[in-house]
């Protein structure tokens, strides 16, 4: 028997951990169960390259839980150690770091969750245990051995009786820490953390039906028979090649990511890289509404199929993290938590390769088949835009697939939209205009009126659309968009042509000064225009700058210092050759004048879904009353 100190200048360690480790001692499993995996996974390669002489069979790790005896066990087949071995990983090698460990967190107030950096993955037992025993055979032909510690720096280190090769971590659970000898508890950290581990894990039983035999008649009964309860995959899609997978695997390693998601994905990207990096992973794109607020978080990553976050800020380019779906690379820098990422070149790359991977996937789903993509527009289309605003790379190649859909469910490219537009919309200055409605209902009206001039309307109805504009404009010359409602149509795309206005401009101003007694100022400008008669006689237009700093405002930077906050501001326009300009300006009894006017610009509001409560009540009354 052999027992000793494991380092003189630690014995405050024991505290440091339970203090430290504290806030994520759950953790403590996920470290163990790597341990066993890479014991596991070390005599594998041993055994392929014929410095083990054993056989390596079908190893796994189990999980059991004694309730009563207030214990933990964790049980592998893997490599195991002699007590050479003991000595030198558990007593001296995790704590070598020791002394810089006790310097840098001893005035510390941090929850870090320090963990692996200085070999105290196997310490995070502490956290829950006040006692942990290691029971270990090696692979060699030398003697079991047996490693007990309280908690303290005392250990003992004693021969054992054990002949199966591997190691078993007993954890004699703390008082405060008993919930982890429930086996919800257990099952909940196991399916978080070890989901996908390269190794099964066994955890308990379950009953299993065996196949009804052909010859069973119709007062069979299903017999079952009691198998491993096995937690993980440890093939999971994203550690095979996509040569291997269909569709249909994919989307079953969709469900089996999400058990609780009940719409299928639109569709996946598989990355697969091993050079300047190792990375592999699916992402998925899911239905998405036309919202920015949406759940973040549900892009996990991985190292060597060992879960750690699914924080993935900083890897994933922000506008992707609105997707779903798998990333794991050994190669990405965390800190000793294995929970925060490191600022690190590499994750630079990784981010960067991930964009482009993304954009070969969009070009190529829309150049295989349009059509799919253009129905699937409507879902995707948020984070497209969002990628276009926030990432360079993005930006650049996203001009071979983002599309603007047209009112009537046309969808052109930005080029193929210069194209079709130029001869119809090029307005007399050179400057090629594209109309655009963001609700086709509320803006019917304008719609229709653009329509019968033969011009084009996109419906760009997402909320990010005025800071996105803003950047086409910038970026492309002579091309300028205009929301319907944004002026009279021969204002938004002026040609050559001028209407002629049958009133003098003694009458303009005349009509100007008795509309400007009756509109209320502090909302509406007056405008008037000589039109066609038959165009609205009055007509609320939203100039487009004021509008869309307004609306960039609102919707987070972009927009000018507190626009977000200015009351609405509107023109109404007002058609000098139409027949009721005509009758206000004929019309002597000043109450009949009023209401002339009073009528037309509820009407005009009413066109614009601007007419609401008292107001609209009022003028409901009114109009049935005229109809007595």
């Amino acid at each position: 028997m052999s027992s000793g100190k494991i380092n003189v200048s630690v014995e405050n360690i024991f505290p440091l951990i339970k203090k430290f480790l504290y806030s994520d001692h759950e953790i403590f499993l996920r470290e163990l169960i790597s341990n066993a995996t890479d014991a596991t996974l070390k005599l594998k390669h041993l055994t392929s390259i014929g410095e083990a002489s054993v056989e390596y069979g079908n190893p796994k790790i189990e999980i059991k839980i004694d309730k009563e005896g207030k214990k933990l066990h964790i049980i592998d087949q893997g490599l195991g150690m002699t007590s050479d071995e003991v000595e030198k990983y558990i007593n001296q090698i995790a704590f070598s770091g020791a002394e810089e460990f006790l310097e840098k967190y001893k005035d510390s107030a941090k929850d870090s969750g320090v963990i692996g950096h200085f070999g105290l993955g196997f310490y995070s037992a502490f956290m829950v245990a006040s006692k942990v025993e290691i029971i270990t055979k090696s692979f060699k032909d030398e003697p079991s051995a047996h490693w007990t510690c309280d908690g303290s720096p005392e250990f003992t280190l004693v021969p054992h009786d054990k002949t199966e090769r591997g190691t078993e971590i007993v954890l004699h659970i703390a008082e405060d820490s008993l919930d982890f000898l429930e086996e919800s508890k257990i099952n909940g950290l196991l399916s978080k953390y070890n989901k996908f581990m390269p190794i099964p894990i066994k955890f308990g039983t379950k009953q299993e039906a065996l196949p009804k035999p052909e010859d069973a008649g119709d007062d069979y009964k299903t017999e079952y028979k009691e198998v491993d309860n096995i937690i993980n995959n440890p093939n999971p899609a994203w550690t095979k090649q996509p040569a291997d997978l269909k569709e249909e695997d994919y989307k079953s390693f969709y469900r089996e990511l999400y058990p609780m998601q009940f719409e299928e994905p639109l569709f996946n990207i598989h990355l697969n890289v091993d050079y300047p990096f190792n990375l592999t992973g699916i992402l998925y794109f899911p239905k998405l509404a036309s919202d920015l607020q949406i759940q973040k978080d549900k892009i996990q990553l991985y190292q060597n199929q060992v879960f750690v976050t699914d924080n993935v800020e900083g890897i994933v380019p922000e506008f992707l993290t609105m997707l779903k779906g798998v990333i794991d690379s050994p190669d990405i820098p965390l800190n000793v938590s294995r929970s925060y990422l490191q600022a690190d070149g590499n994750v630079k790359k990784i981010s960067n390769y991930i964009t482009r991977k993304v954009s070969d996937k969009l070009k190529s789903l829309f150049n295989e088949s349009r059509e799919d993509f253009e129905k699937k527009w409507n879902d995707i289309k948020i984070v497209l835009e969002y990628g276009m605003l926030s990432e360079a790379k993005f930006y650049e190649k996203a001009g071979d697939f983002v599309l603007y859909p047209t009112t009537e469910g046309k969808y052109y490219t930005l080029a193929e939209l210069k194209e079709a537009l130029a001869t119809n919309q090029t307005d007399k200055d050179g400057k090629l205009v594209v109309l655009y409605a963001s609700n086709k209902d509320a803006q019917h009206s304008y719609i229709d009126i653009a329509k019968e001039k033969g011009y084009e309307v996109l419906l760009l109805d997402s909320p990010i659309v005025s800071h996105l504009i803003q950047k086409l404009e910038s970026d492309n010359e002579n091309l300028t968009f205009a929301r319907v409602d944004a002026d009279h149509i021969d204002k938004l795309i002026s040609k050559e042509e001028t209407q002629i206005s049958k009133l003098s401009d003694e009458e303009k101003e005349k009509l100007k000064g008795v509309l400007e007694t009756i509109v209320p100022k502090e909302t509406y400008t007056v405008q008037l225009e000589a039109m066609d008669s038959k165009s609205a006689p009055f007509m609320i237009t939203q100039p487009e700058f004021m509008r869309r700093m307004k609306e960039m405002s609102q919707s987070g930077g972009g927009g000018m210092f507190g626009m977000g906050n200015l009351p609405e501001m509107y023109n109404l326009v007002v058609n000098t050759n139409s027949e009721l300009a005509t009758s206000i300006l004929n019309t002597e009894a000043e109450d009949a004048k009023a209401s002339l006017i009073k009528q037309a610009l509820d009407l005009a509001k009413l066109s614009q879904g601007l007419l609401k409560g008292e107001e609209l009540t009022s003028f409901v009354k009114r109009n049935f009353e005229t109809l007595k």
